[in-house]
């Protein structure tokens, strides 16, 4: 039996980027080492090739509709562009608020308090991430699988922006979405518009106080100092802050359905949900008819389908790319490690470093410096010419690539590259 997968956060230092092969520490070496890894015969094409080879005639040893295609893995760093907070950025919440601390699962669970809290800051947080749109990153994403080299994606992100971008491209949301709600009593599902909608009713004065937000022009800005003077903050996942704000006054909906319909719970008891005048969830609920979002929050258990899916896409692909994620979490860093088990090739794209990077480029000396956000503009960084091998041999065994840049800046010059090659076969 497998153990229960939970999503934890990583709080450790990050090391800084490798960078693999030296070229890709300019935006145009980038995209050439990307393409080169995206388009090379994977390891099972060539033992087919060298298995045909010696005995006269063509037998695939590695049966799979995904042979030679690569496997998305994404994170936080993929969304920056579509204005949204990630957590270890230049801007990133745990960098520019060192005392940021995300609401764990048994803490929303067991406390009414803790969810108006929750609520009240994604009430205010709701609007940013409900206007943002998926970006050239995502747009490239779709048009790499369209060329026929990506086989599927597996996001950290709640987003939902892989699903607008690229409807029929087999994604798995490691960590859910938050565009429905669940109930933990029944498990029916709600639209998160209509939720909003039902928070900006029981709670009027702070329906006001967003609006306040909007004339000030704080939710018009996607620069997080700009929010901070204005006295508002931008976590990931929709999460807003307002330093003195009464959350204690917020009110939240019950599951409709669970009111309707008394749901059974765990011990096998009938529940009971209680509301108040306007339909707002009272204590005297107990654990009935709960409303949460439907994202695997931390310290919450994966479900074991949504496990499998992951797996089952590292497994069906023949590469690994990493895309806008630093593995800080151990849902995600267990999947490419897995990819590492079975002697995956790995790129990683992502602008700065990724936890225990190391696992994955062994045998490749670390640069002694290296300037991120040189690199997020396309240059070599201080003490990093293009000249210079930043990395020892420059290159891993098994034909790994590292790029320091943003997805959005480097994704779409791969998507016209290869455009371009097949264009001139």
């Amino acid at each position: 039996m497998s153990k229960s997968l939970l999503r934890i956060p990583y709080t450790g230092p990050l090391p800084p980027p490798l960078i693999i092969p030296p070229s890709a520490t300019t935006r145009h070496g980038a995209i050439a080492a990307l393409t080169k890894f995206l388009t090379e015969p994977g390891p099972a094409r060539r033992l087919s090739e060298v298995h045909e080879g010696s005995n006269g005639h063509a037998k695939s040893i590695h049966d799979n509709k995904n042979k030679d295609k690569t496997v998305l893995l994404t994170g936080a760093g993929l969304s920056t562009a579509s204005g949204l907070a990630d957590y270890r950025g230049t801007n990133g919440t745990y960098t520019q608020n060192k005392s940021y601390r995300p609401i764990y699962f048994h803490e929303f669970v067991a406390s009414h308090e803790s969810r108006k809290r929750y609520w009240a800051r994604s009430f205010l947080g709701w609007r940013g991430l409900h206007r943002s749109q998926p970006n050239a990153g995502h747009h490239a994403i779709r048009d790499l699988w369209r060329l026929g080299l990506v086989s599927g994606v597996v996001t950290q992100n709640v987003d939902s922006f892989h699903r607008m971008a690229h409807t029929s491209l087999p994604t798995v949301e490691l960590h859910g979405y938050l565009r429905k709600l669940v109930c933990l009593s029944c498990r029916s599902e709600m639209d998160r518009d209509t939720f909003q909608a039902r928070l900006a009713e029981l709670n009027p004065a702070w329906y006001e106080f967003l609006q306040d937000l909007l004339r000030s022009g704080a939710l018009d800005t996607e620069n997080p100092e700009e929010r901070r003077k204005k006295g508002f903050k931008t976590n990931p996942d929709g999460d807003a802050d307002v330093p003195g704000a009464p959350y204690t006054t917020f009110r939240y909906p019950a599951c409709p359905t669970c009111l309707k319909r008394p749901p059974v719970l765990p011990g096998g008891e009938k529940g009971h949900v209680v509301v108040d005048r306007d339909g707002a969830w009272l204590p005297e609920s107990g654990p009935a008819g709960v409303l949460k979002p439907n994202v695997i929050m931390f310290g919450e258990s994966i479900p074991q389908a949504t496990k499998t899916a992951a797996e089952e896409l590292v497994d069906e692909a023949e590469k690994l790319l990493v895309v806008g994620s630093s593995l800080a979490t151990y849902s995600a860093w267990r999947l490419a490690k897995r990819a590492l088990d079975r002697k995956m090739p790995i790129a990683i794209l992502n602008l700065g470093g990724v936890r225990k990077e190391e696992v994955f480029f062994e045998g490749v000396e670390r640069p002694q410096t290296f300037d991120v956000a040189s690199s997020a503009a396309g240059g070599p960084g201080p003490g990093l010419p293009p000249t210079t091998n930043s990395v020892g041999t420059g290159l891993s065994t098994n034909g790994s690539v590292r790029v320091s840049m943003a997805a959005e800046d480097v994704l779409p010059g791969v998507v016209e590259l290869v455009r371009g090659s097949k264009a001139k076969v």
